[in-house]
């Protein structure tokens, strides 16, 4: 098959297949990360983004390539996540830029288009690393630049284009050295050449979106087989992704910032936007610095030490929204481990929706008698539902380690309960967001508090401590401080070899997990849990309480409570049974 330009059509099909091609290996992407969320799920990053900008121009396109590269620029921009996100958007920004007066692209055309994309990334980024999916960009647009002279096919064109890309992507290790210390290739580069793959299976084939089939391997970097990351095996306990090869303490710009400045808000008139100064003033205390402006807004997205600076910097030019920041040594401790706080991401989508939202549930609670409050919580193991429960809980949803629920899951959770203010437990760092959003989505509808509990204990406390007579600003206070004073732990075993701050673990050892910290390991399950226990019990802890999973051993529960009495005699400890999996045991301890 051959094809002498594109249009609207193509380009528009060719985006749908792209964007099917990573969110089928969107997965893959993130186990080839070297630092963390957002920036780190650099799969789900480039996920979002590109669904954002897939669903815009599914709604919005025409048989002109010039409007539909605008179209898809400008979801793109709006919905970037991360660093990878941005510059995604950026080098489509650029191609806009030049597809903008053309009904259709040639070849040449076309490879002009790439370019001045990769031209309008480097751009963007303060400091562009070489190594990175810029250098996988830049690589395939010279190539085509060339190779466009010698074709007027742009079905071989994009064959060449995307052989380059998984070329230059191969080499990455060879200019990052760290990305050639854990034996990955940049992810970044990788969700790219994706994309890259989705538009060349539909030129060759015409198929696109969905219908896109999964063909071809990973990239792979030639290193010691040791190194090597698999995504494809089952990850419960260890994860041996990039993150685990990395100190935390190694994170120096610990705050990811993003966020928006409106350059037509903001009460007083904004003083003059220098961007080269503006850059130059980030970069003091900072990195990953990608600034893009227009003359109403400007996109910022920072890596920094002092996030209030760069907020009161930002103020000189206008009203910030779209707030974002999270400390990335948090996600970098939570992403070390695959304990209780971690969790595999689901799917991001299962097609490009051809409406922004998915319908929900009426919001509104029965027609009945309101109670001030009602409980939604997150738990695994029927044991620990029943203790929910007990504690007032109205719903337990069903989720953990290996299922997380949905925000509509929520939005339907909230909305069967007969009561003034809803608290949410989520029990899970990777559920959290999603409650978050059902809270967003039911703003002004019905009152909605999520307390970011991490892990199981941290729920139970948090339910505890709440006091029906109490206020809602005192019992999210009583409780998200009992969240910060339970430690929590786990008990599993190691899918595979690994270590972990000198600590040498084999493939079926049980691991004990402290706060999303490996502290433990031995081939007996009394070991490990014991070993754990003497890690987090310090003076003054006064309560020790043990769920049981539904793999544990009567015999073993009951030596351990033995152990923990004659050690810690001054210690209570309660023994319930928790039915989760994959986990033997869950231990909270308590001051």
């Amino acid at each position: 098959m051959s094809k002498r330009s594109i249009n609207g059509t193509d380009f528009t099909a060719m985006v749908l297949a792209g964007a099917e091609r990573l969110q089928q290996h969107a997965e893959h992407v993130n186990s080839l990360n070297v630092f963390p969320v957002p920036d780190g799920d650099t799969g789900t990053n480039m996920n979002l983004t590109m669904t954002a900008g897939a669903t815009e121009l599914k709604k919005n396109n025409t048989t002109s390539v010039g409007q539909c590269a605008g179209v898809l620029s400008k979801g793109l921009l709006m919905g970037a996540r991360g660093n990878s996100g941005v510059i995604l958007s950026q080098l489509f920004r650029g191609f806009s830029r030049y597809a903008a007066q053309h009904e259709e692209l040639s070849t040449t055309q076309f490879a002009a288009a790439l370019q001045t994309g990769v031209d309008t990334a480097y751009k963007a980024v303060v400091k562009p690393v070489e190594g990175t999916i810029l250098t996988v960009a830049k690589e395939a647009a010279r190539h085509a630049v060339y190779y466009a002279r010698r074709t007027s096919d742009v079905v071989e064109l994009m064959t060449e284009v995307l052989a380059k890309a998984k070329e230059a992507l191969a080499h990455t290790p060879e200019l990052l050295p760290v990305l050639k210390q854990v034996g990955v290739v940049d992810s970044g580069g990788q969700g790219l050449v994706y994309i890259y793959e989705g538009f060349h299976q539909y030129l060759v084939s015409g198929i696109s979106g969905a219908t896109v089939p999964v063909q071809g391997q990973p990239v792979k970097v030639q290193v010691p087989a040791e190194k090597l990351t698999k995504p494809d095996q089952a990850i419960a306990a260890v994860q041996t992704t990039a993150q685990s090869q990395l100190s935390t303490e190694d994170i120096e710009f610990l705050y990811d910032m993003e966020f928006f400045i409106n350059r037509q808000l903001g009460g007083s008139a904004p003083a003059d936007f220098d961007e080269e100064l503006f850059r130059k003033a980030l970069s003091v205390n900072g990195d990953s610095i990608i600034v893009i402006s227009d003359d109403e807004t400007i996109k910022v997205h920072v890596h920094s030490k002092a996030p209030g600076e760069v907020l009161n910097l930002a103020l000189r030019y206008g009203e910030i929204t779209q707030i974002h920041i999270l400390n990335m040594r948090e996600q970098h401790r939570d992403l070390l481990t695959a304990g209780m706080d971690i969790a595999p991401m689901p799917e991001v989508f299962a097609d490009i929706p051809s409406e922004e939202r998915i319908a929900v549930a009426p919001a509104e609670p029965p027609a009945y008698d309101l109670a001030p409050y009602g409980f939604i919580a997150v738990s695994s193991g029927d044991g620990i539902a029943d203790i929910f429960k007990s504690l007032g809980v109205d719903v337990v949803l069903a989720g953990g380690q290996t299922m997380n629920p949905s925000t509509e899951d929520f939005v339907n959770a909230i909305s069967s309960i007969s009561a003034e203010h809803v608290y949410i437990l989520p029990n899970n760092s990777n559920i959290v967001l999603a409650a978050q959003q059902a809270k967003e989505l039911l703003e002004g509808e019905r009152d909605i508090t999520v307390i970011p509990s991490k892990s199981i204990p941290q729920g139970i406390a948090a339910a505890f401590a709440f006091q029906e007579e109490e206020t809602v600003e005192s019992n999210s206070s009583n409780m998200l401080e009992a969240i910060t004073q339970v430690k929590s732990g786990q008990v599993t075993h190691a899918v595979r070899d690994t270590s972990f701050d000198e600590l040498e673990i084999k493939s079926g050892q049980y691991i004990g997990i402290a706060n999303s910290k490996i502290v433990a390991a031995a081939d007996d399950l009394l070991a490990a849990s014991s070993a754990l226990l003497s890690n987090m019990l310090q003076n003054g802890d006064e309560i020790v309480t043990v769920l049981t999973g539904e793999e544990a051993e009567p015999e073993v529960t009951e030596t351990l409570s033995l152990w923990l009495r004659e050690n810690y005699p001054d210690v209570e400890v309660e023994v319930h049974e928790g039915g989760q999996p994959l986990y033997y045991y869950l231990f909270s301890v308590e001051p």
